[in-house]
C-alpha cells in the first residue's frame, strides 16, 4: 500500500496542474480544492461557446481563464489553473500574472504511465487524443519547468500516489496575522549590544545570560514579544553577542525579526558569494572570525530564515526593513523583498553620495501601521501611519522600541559614536509629517479605503456602493457642520419584523427571537420618545476644543447626517453650556479622565425639527374636519330619502374617529419652545471620551452615567428601561407587559439592545445594536389617517429585519472603528473614509436630512 503523501501549497498563490490530457488533473483537482479555488480551461471553453469540447473557442476560453487567474490572485486568492499547461509558454504567462500579483506558484505535475492515460482516452469517445499527440505532450512536458520560475515543482507519478495524496495549505512566510502582541519593535541595533540590552531591560525584559556572562536571550514577564526590523549587524564593536542576544530571543519563541539589507549582505558573503565588503561588513566578517565554526554556522541558517516582512496582529501592523507600501502587505516576490530591504530609490544620489529615496510614506493611506527602519533619522515621528525607528545609534544617535499597540516610544542613547555617518542625523530626508488635520476629497473618494471601496474595520470589511459617494460628500460640502467634529454618525434605525398580531403590527417577540436566534441572552428594553437623533460633543474648554477638534467652538450638536442640529447659534452655545455644566456638576470629567464627551440620544420635542412632517400630519385633519362633517349631511339627507347609505354612513364616522386618533398621535409629542425653554436632551449612549470609545462598556453602565448627567442638568432627561433576561419566560413577559403599558397611554414604543453594549457579537460577528419595536399611535403616523380593516386573525406574513438592517450593521461597523480611531488619536484623514462611508449608506441623494 502506498503510503500517504502530503503536499503542501501557499494558502495565498498560484497553483499551476500540470499533465497531459487525461491525466487525472480534473479529478485531483475537484478532489482537494474547493470549486471556487479551481479555474479550468474546459469550463472556461463551455463558458465562451456552450461547448467544452469546442477547440476553435480556446483563445478566447484561455483569455477568460487568465482574466480569473488574474483577478483571484490581485485578491489574495488561492487559484489553481486546471489546463494541460505543457507547454512552456503557456506555463510563462501563468507565472508573469502570479508575478505581476506579488504571489508565489508552485507547479503539481502529474506523469502516470503512458499506457496508462492511453487507456483512459480510449475509454473516452468525447475526448479521443491521436497517439502522436499524446506522445507530443509528453515529450513537452518532461522538457522544462526547472529554472522557469516557480517556487516548488511537486512531481506525482504513482496513480495510487495520486489518488491518496493529501493537499495542505501553508500561510505565506510572512503572514503571522494571528499574533496579536503586545509588541515592543526595535529599530537598528548594528552591532550597539551594549544599548541593546539596556534598552531591552527598559522594555521590561530579563536578560538570560549563559556561563560566560553573555546575553543568549531576554523574556518579559508579561509575555511581550520583540520585534527587530533588521540590520542587527555591521559598523558597531559587537556584532556577535547581537546576533547571539536576538538569535536566543527569536529560537524561544520571544521575538520575531525581519532581514535587513545588512543580513542579506552578510548572508551572500557567509555562502561564499562576491560581495562588496563596505558599510562595516569587513568589522563583522572580522568579529565573526574570532567566534567557532559552530556559531557562525547558526548565524548562517538564522540569516537564510529571516522574511522581509511579518503582518501582524490581524494585519493591523506591518513590520519591514526598509518599508513597505500598502500593494505588498502580505505578498511575496522579488520586488516585494528588493521594497522591504532596501526601500525604492529613484537612482539620484544626493550631495553625501547617498541614494536619494522615494518618499513613499507620504503617500501612504494604508489602515496598517507600517514600522520600519533603513535610513537613519534624528528622531522618530508619525508619517501617514508609518514610523521610522532607525535613530541612529550606531552613529552617536539612539536606539528606539515603540511599544504597540500603545505606540509610545522608548529609547537609550548611544554609549560613543560608534561609526562616524556619512550624513549628519539631522538632515535626514524623512518626509514631513502630514498635518493631521488637513482634510483631503482623495481621502474619501479614491482609494482603497474609501467610501468608494472596501473598508476594513476591526469587525469585518464593509464595501459601500461606489454610487452613494457622490450624492453624500456633495450633502456635506453643503450642509454638515465643521467636518473636524465629524467623528461619528449613527447607523439608521431598524424595525422589527411585522408580527403575525393585527392589533399589534409590531411586538417586542420578535425582537426577542431575533436576539435569541444570534445567541443573545440578556437585552435592555429602553423607552424611545418621538424625538430627533442628536450627536452632541461638549468640550470642558476652549483648549480642549483648539487641541482635539475646532479653534474657538465649545462644542456642537449634529443630526443623525452631520448637519448642524440648531440653526441658530446662540441656542447651540446655551444647550452646550447647561450640558458642560451638567457634566461639571455630575463629576464626570474626573471620573472620565477627559476633557470633552461626545453623546449619542435624542432631542424633544419632535416638533423641534419635524415642522414639514407635523404640518403633514396636522393638514389631513383639517382637511377631514372641513369634509367630513359636510359628507355626513349629505349622507343624513340621503337615508332621508329612503337611500340605503349605511355602510357609508359607518365608513365617514371610522374615518372621523381615525383622523381624531391620528391627531391626538402626533400632538401628544408637540408643545411650544422659545430659545433653550421647553427642550430636553435624552441621551442613550456615551460614545467617546479623550483616548478611549466607549463601546466596549454594557448598557447599564452608559445608563448609569445618563442618569447621574440628568441628575444635575434639567436639560436631561434619562430614558426608562429595564433588563431582560431572554432565557427567563417571566422576565419575558414583565418586559412585553411594560411595553405595552408604555405604548397604551401614548409612549412611542421601546428599542430592544443586547446588554453587553455595542461590541455585542452573535453567531456571525456584531449583532444589530438596536431594535425598534414601535407601538400603533407611532404606526398610526406612518401609515396616515385612513383605516383599514385589521387582517383575519393568523394571516399577517411574517418578514425579516428588511433592506434597513444591512446598512444599518454595516454603518455600526464604520461607526464604531471611527470612534476607536478617533480615540487612539489617529488622524482625520484616518476617520473620515468611515464617516462618509456611513453617510453614504444613510442615502442614495444629496439634501437636508428629512425630519
Amino acid at each position: 500500500m502506498t503510503p500517504e503523501r502530503e503536499l503542501v501549497v501557499p494558502a495565498k498563490g498560484l497553483v499551476v496542474l500540470v499533465g497531459v490530457s487525461g491525466s487525472g488533473k480534473s479529478t485531483f483537482a475537484a478532489r482537494n480544492f474547493a470549486p471556487t479555488q479551481v479555474v479550468g480551461s474546459d469550463s472556461c471553453r463551455g463558458m465562451v461557446s456552450d461547448d467544452e469540447n469546442d477547440q476553435s473557442a480556446t483563445a478566447d476560453a484561455f483569455g477568460l481563464l487568465h482574466h480569473l487567474v488574474d483577478t483571484r490572485l490581485r485578491r489574495g486568492l488561492l487559484t489553481v489553473v486546471d489546463a494541460t499547461n505543457v507547454d512552456s509558454s503557456a506555463r510563462k504567462r501563468l507565472l508573469r500574472i502570479a508575478a505581476d500579483n506579488d504571489l508565489p506558484a508552485v507547479a503539481v505535475v502529474l506523469d502516470p504511465p503512458e499506457q496508462l492515460v492511453r487507456d483512459r482516452g480510449a475509454a473516452r469517445a468525447d475526448r479521443a487524443l491521436p497517439d502522436s499527440a499524446l506522445s507530443r505532450q509528453y515529450r513537452q512536458m518532461r522538457n522544462g519547468l526547472e529554472g522557469e520560475g516557480f517556487h516548488e515543482i511537486h512531481v506525482l507519478r504513482d496513480p495510487q500516489e495520486i489518488d491518496s495524496v493529501v493537499v495542505r495549505t501553508r500561510p505565506l512566510d510572512n503572514d503571522q496575522r494571528a499574533r496579536t502582541g503586545p509588541f515592543d519593535i526595535i529599530g537598528d541595533v548594528h552591532g550597539c549590544r551594549a544599548e541593546l540590552e539596556e534598552l531591552l531591560t527598559r522594555l521590561g525584559y530579563t536578560l538570560e545570560r549563559d556561563g560566560s556572562g553573555r546575553a543568549v536571550g531576554a523574556r518579559h514577564a508579561e509575555g511581550r514579544t520583540a520585534v527587530f526590523v533588521g540590520d542587527l549587524v555591521d559598523r558597531g564593536p559587537d556584532t556577535p553577542g547581537v546576533l547571539r542576544l536576538v538569535m536566543g530571543m527569536v529560537e524561544s519563541g520571544d521575538a520575531l525579526c525581519t532581514r535587513g539589507n545588512h543580513e542579506d549582505k552578510l548572508l551572500r558573503a557567509l555562502k561564499g558569494g562576491k560581495v562588496k565588503v563596505a558599510h562595516g561588513l569587513a568589522a563583522t566578517l572580522e568579529q565573526l572570525s574570532a567566534e567557532p565554526e559552530e556559531f557562525r554556522d547558526r548565524v548562517l541558517s538564522f540569516c537564510a530564515g529571516l522574511v522581509d516582512h511579518y503582518m501582524l496582529d490581524g494585519g493591523r501592523l506591518v513590520v519591514a526593513h526598509a518599508g513597505l507600501k500598502e500593494a505588498y502587505h502580505g505578498r511575496s516576490s522579488g520586488r516585494v523583498r528588493a521594497f522591504a530591504l532596501y526601500g525604492q530609490v529613484t537612482g539620484e544620489t544626493d550631495e553625501y553620495g547617498l541614494p536619494v529615496r522615494h518618499p513613499w510614506a507620504e503617500d501612504y493611506r494604508g489602515a496598517a501601521a507600517v514600522v520600519y527602519g533603513h535610513v537613519p533619522t534624528d528622531r522618530a515621528r508619525w508619517v501617514n501611519n508609518t514610523i521610522c525607528l532607525d535613530t541612529g545609534c550606531v552613529f552617536g544617535g539612539r536606539l528606539t522600541a515603540l511599544r504597540y499597540p500603545e505606540r509610545r516610544l522608548v529609547d537609550v542613547p548611544a554609549r560613543r559614536v560608534w561609526s562616524p555617518p556619512v550624513r549628519p542625523l539631522g538632515a535626514d530626508d524623512a518626509p514631513a509629517p502630514r498635518d493631521p488635520e488637513l482634510l483631503d476629497i482623495g481621502d474619501v473618494l479614491a482609494g482603497p479605503e474609501t467610501p468608494g471601496g472596501t473598508l476594513d474595520t476591526a469587525h469585518g470589511p464593509v464595501r459601500v456602493p461606489a454610487g452613494h459617494v457622490l450624492a453624500a460628500l456633495e450633502a456635506a460640502s453643503w450642509s454638515t457642520v465643521d467636518p473636524r467634529w465629524l467623528i461619528y454618525l449613527p447607523p439608521p434605525a431598524v424595525t422589527v419584523p411585522a408580527s403575525p398580531d393585527p392589533m399589534f403590527p409590531e411586538r417586542p417577540d420578535e425582537a426577542f427571537d431575533h436576539y435569541r436566534e444570534q445567541g443573545i441572552d440578556v437585552v435592555i428594553c429602553q423607552e424611545s420618545r418621538k424625538g430627533t437623533r442628536a450627536v452632541a460633543i461638549v468640550c470642558r474648554d476652549s483648549a480642549a476644543a483648539a487641541r482635539r477638534f475646532v479653534p474657538g467652538e465649545p462644542g456642537t450638536v449634529y443630526t443623525r447626517r452631520g448637519e448642524p442640529f440648531f440653526p441658530d447659534p446662540v441656542v447651540e452655545a446655551a444647550v452646550l453650556a447647561e450640558l458642560r455644566a451638567g457634566i461639571e456638576a455630575a463629576g464626570l470629567w474626573e471620573e472620565l479622565d477627559t476633557d470633552w464627551v461626545a453623546l449619542d440620544g435624542e432631542f424633544l420635542p419632535w416638533s423641534l425639527r419635524a415642522g414639514a412632517e407635523i404640518r403633514h400630519h396636522a393638514s389631513a385633519g383639517v382637511v377631514a374636519r372641513a369634509t367630513l362633517p359636510a359628507a355626513a349631511e349629505a349622507l343624513a339627507a340621503a337615508a332621508a330619502r329612503g337611500v340605503d347609505v349605511e355602510a357609508l354612513v359607518d365608513r365617514v364616522r371610522q374615518r372621523a374617529a381615525a383622523v381624531e386618533s391620528y391627531s391626538a398621535a402626533y400632538r401628544r409629542h408637540v408643545w411650544p419652545t422659545d430659545g433653550t425653554a421647553g427642550l430636553c436632551y435624552a441621551p442613550f449612549a456615551v460614545l467617546a471620551v479623550e483616548g478611549n470609545a466607549l463601546t466596549d462598556r454594557d448598557h447599564l453602565w452608559h445608563m448609569g452615567v445618563v442618569e447621574r448627567l440628568a441628575e444635575h442638568s434639567g436639560r436631561v432627561r434619562a430614558p426608562r428601561y429595564l433588563a431582560v433576561d431572554l432565557v427567563d419566560p417571566r422576565a419575558v413577559a414583565s418586559a412585553t407587559a411594560w411595553w405595552r403599558d408604555l405604548v397604551t397611554t401614548g409612549g412611542a414604543g421601546m428599542v430592544v439592545k443586547p446588554l453587553a453594549g455595542a461590541l455585542a457579537e452573535g453567531r456571525k460577528g456584531l449583532v444589530q445594536p438596536g431594535l425598534e419595536v414601535r407601538g400603533p399611535d407611532d404606526l398610526l403616523l406612518d401609515r396616515g389617517p385612513d383605516p383599514s380593516p385589521p387582517a383575519p386573525p393568523g394571516t399577517a406574513r411574517r418578514r425579516g429585519l428588511g433592506r434597513a438592517a444591512g446598512p444599518a450593521l454595516m454603518g455600526h461597523r464604520l461607526g464604531v472603528e471611527a470612534l476607536a480611531r478617533h480615540a487612539a488619536g489617529e488622524p482625520l484623514w484616518r476617520v473620515h473614509p468611515l464617516v462618509f462611508a456611513a453617510l453614504a449608506l444613510q442615502s442614495r441623494s444629496a439634501g437636508p436630512e428629512p425630519s
